[in-house]
């Protein structure tokens, strides 16, 4: 079973949903002993970053314990955010130090915030894109991103008028800054592949 963390911030429920369109065993709890027996765990997430990790609150910590004990964790949107080092969205604020690296404001120039379809070059080596090909149109909504300096993470990049990190791996950590479950067929892909890497860490 997947456990969707349900600290009420943003896109809980409908990555729970998609899941369960799916036809996986998906649970949103904030239950520690829940969350200690998933196969696999999922971090969505969409406010500012320190609201996120403020309102995630003790859960925080045991994510953390489990992501370095091996267990499979997916941060979507801010929940990737949180993946990485720290933010400086309105402030200051400490993550979840998995992935080195910080998350900073998209540069000047561009459309901010990102919103909408952009072609993702998939790294082919990234489980989560498994069966996807070179490239996918994935749905994004974000003001900040991630800047990654983590000579272990495989990264794939979108092209925003520069190269903006679109997902990472590492290890049994990965992250997207997209919404899969906003990106039709292909994000369902993306969540497969992740249930898949679940049932294989599970049994």
């Amino acid at each position: 079973m997947i456990v969707v963390i349900d600290y009420n911030v943003g896109n809980v429920r409908s990555v729970c949903g998609a899941f369960r369109h799916l036809g996986y065993q998906a649970e949103l709890s904030c239950d520690p002993k829940v969350v200690e027996g998933a196969w696999g765990l999922v971090l969505p997430g969409v406010a500012a970053f320190g609201y996120a990790i403020n309102a995630l609150g003790p859960l925080a910590g045991l994510i953390k314990e489990l992501a370095q004990a091996g267990k499979p964790l997916l941060g979507i949107c801010v929940g990737y955010q949180m993946l990485f080092d720290k933010s400086c969205e309105y402030g200051q604020h400490e993550g979840l130090g998995l992935i080195s690296g910080q998350v900073v404001p998209i540069p000047p120039g561009r459309v901010i915030p990102h919103m909408g379809w952009n072609m993702v070059r998939l790294g082919e080596d990234m489980d989560l894109f498994a069966r996807l090909g070179k490239e996918r149109h994935f749905y994004f909504a974000h003001s900040y991103c991630a800047k990654v300096s983590d000579d272990q993470a495989r990264i794939a990049y979108t092209d925003y008028g520069f190269d903006l990190v679109a997902s990472v791996q590492k290890g049994n950590i990965y992250g997207v800054q997209f919404h899969p479950e906003k990106s039709g067929n292909h994000g369902l892909e993306v969540l497969r592949n992740f249930h898949e890497i679940c049932r294989k860490a599970g049994t």
